[in-house]
């Protein structure tokens, strides 16, 4: 009997990720892509799922295969996860009506969010939620293509997510995952039955208009002739459920108990905590995670590599430049001079609120800022402030978790691009006053994936969650400087002061923009 191979392959924000691993957890292949996400308008992030998402998985699994010269018949099962609460309305041939509307950095929906609020009673949406409705959810999405484009609406067959359109352009079946399924769409599923409430649904869309709802690493169906010809595995494969890329990145990272926490760096930052039970906070969010028992409270950013990509093409163009004419890579220039200025930036504190902001504030009106700037400051203090900025956000975020006494935090596993910048991350460590791990495959979502695919087949050494953690093995780990954390604690006030001291003037640009 020949090798057995398992495929995952993730899409993000920006770019789109694959991976081919053996049954030793032995990556074969990597293929990576990228695609543009587009701002029609002010609070409006979309990506063509077409051309970027099932476009990119398509090329992705014809080059891992490509690269790695497994035959096809040897992938035993296929996992995909992509960006987590997206709405995508399809017709009957699972063909895009529209853009897809991101996640919650896309704002679009607050007048539906005061809408639904007023409709069911901020007691009720706190009853369901644990918070305030934010633009993470989807169900102020699809009230906003109700009311704003009523003829996409007409011709809805289903709203997906992205992991879920791309599972239905394998399998032609609707699924979504109990982790995403439930969250993202509550309160249109009842959370012990799956099934969609026709009454919750009712002045939001169809029952028959959501997809199943299974697990995770449940079979979703196989792959079919068409999807087979488009993307060069072999009819009749396994494919999950899928889930989004922060939930499968998470299981790449070991997050299968309480106490585990992944710090995930890509365009945004998203943190999940494994908790004993489900923990209410406004200011953050919970759910039960994608591990059977197991809950979790998480938080999210709207900025991280998107604001050192904001820094690259605005503020360094050179640096790109470099990069495109052959030079070093925009974002390693980019660093340079900044590990030599001191912890704090000098007296410098960004607000990197530049799209505005999901927790702890859940604001999309909020806005950057760049507070402390003096004549003796250079762009290298900008790009560290910013840098630093995100690691304020974390640490107030671990905070609010924290102050929760049945919350415990034993063990941070960062993942993502971020982790490719060792001074960035010292920084974060220095500004946390804890130890940051590293995986040594820093392989990311598209891992987690195929790993839940894996574990779908219960291919030998993969009969559980728990038994996934034996595949990750330990990279680097950054211990904090406490002497730059001492510093660091007196910006971190400074930091978490200025959004209340700037909130009005903030909310005054935002309107005022929006009416230009």
């Amino acid at each position: 009997m020949g090798k057995a191979y398992f495929m995952g392959i993730d899409t993000g924000t920006n770019s789109s990720k694959g991976v081919l691993m053996d049954e030793t957890g032995k990556v074969v292949a990597l293929h990576a892509t990228t695609h543009a996400m587009t701002n029609p308008k002010p609070n409006h992030y979309e990506h063509d799922a077409e051309k970027d998402w099932w476009g990119d998985f398509c090329t992705i699994s014809k080059a891992l295969i490509e690269k790695s010269g497994v035959d096809p018949k040897d992938i035993k099962a296929v996992g995909a996860s992509a960006l987590g609460a997206d709405c995508l309305p399809v017709d009957e041939d699972c063909t895009p009506l529209r853009k897809a509307i991101l996640y919650g950095i896309d704002a679009r929906a607050t007048d539906e969010m005061a809408q639904l609020t007023e409709m069911y009673g901020e007691e009720q949406i706190l009853a369901w939620y644990g918070r305030p409705l934010c633009s993470s959810d989807v169900m102020p999405k699809i009230l906003w293509i109700k009311n704003k484009e009523p003829e996409v609406y007409a011709k809805a067959h289903k709203f997906l997510t992205g992991s879920s359109y791309i599972t239905a352009k394998l399998t032609g079946e609707y699924v979504v995952d109990r982790f995403l399924g439930l969250a993202s769409f509550n309160p249109l599923y009842d959370p012990k039955t799956w099934q969609p409430v026709p009454k919750y649904c009712e002045p939001i869309c169809r029952p028959d208009q959501l997809a199943t709802v299974k697990e995770a690493a449940d079979i979703a169906g196989t792959v079919t002739a068409k999807a087979a010809a488009e993307t060069g595995l072999a009819e009749g494969t396994p494919v999950i459920t899928g889930t989004d890329d922060s939930g499968a990145e998470a299981i790449s990272s070991g997050v299968v108990k309480p106490g585990q926490m992944m710090l995930q760096l890509g365009s945004s930052v998203y943190m999940i905590l494994g908790t004993e039970t489900l923990v209410d906070d406004e200011r953050l969010w919970r759910e039960e995670f994608i591990v059977p028992g197991l809950c979790d409270i998480s938080a999210g950013t709207n900025a991280a590599g998107s604001l050192t990509k904001w820094y690259r093409d605005n503020i360094f163009p050179e640096a790109l430049s470099l990069e495109q004419e052959g030079g070093p890579d925009a974002y390693q220039t980019m660093m340079e001079g900044v590990e030599a200025i001191p912890a704090g930036s000098e007296g410098l504190v960004t607000l990197p609120y530049f799209a505005g902001e999901r927790t702890p504030v859940n604001d999309p009106k909020a806005r950057g800022v760049v507070f402390g700037l003096t004549l003796a400051h250079t762009r290298a203090h900008l790009y560290r402030s910013a840098l630093e900025s995100v690691g304020y956000s974390i640490a107030q975020q671990i905070a609010l978790m924290e102050s929760h006494p049945e919350v415990h935090l034993d063990r941070i596993i960062a993942v993502g691009g971020g982790t490719q910048n060792p001074v960035w991350m010292q920084i974060i460590a220095d500004i946390l006053g804890k130890p940051v791990d590293t995986p040594l495959e820093t392989v990311g979502a598209c891992f987690g994936d195929a790993m839940m695919a894996a574990l779908a087949v219960k291919h030998p050494g993969f009969e559980s969650y728990a038994s996934l953690t034996s595949f990750i093995k330990p990279g680097r780990t950054y211990e904090p400087d406490m002497e730059k954390h001492k510093v660091y604690e007196t910006y971190q006030k400074v930091y978490s002061a200025l959004y209340e001291s700037t909130k009005s003037l903030a909310h005054t640009l935002s309107e005022a923009a929006v009416k230009e």
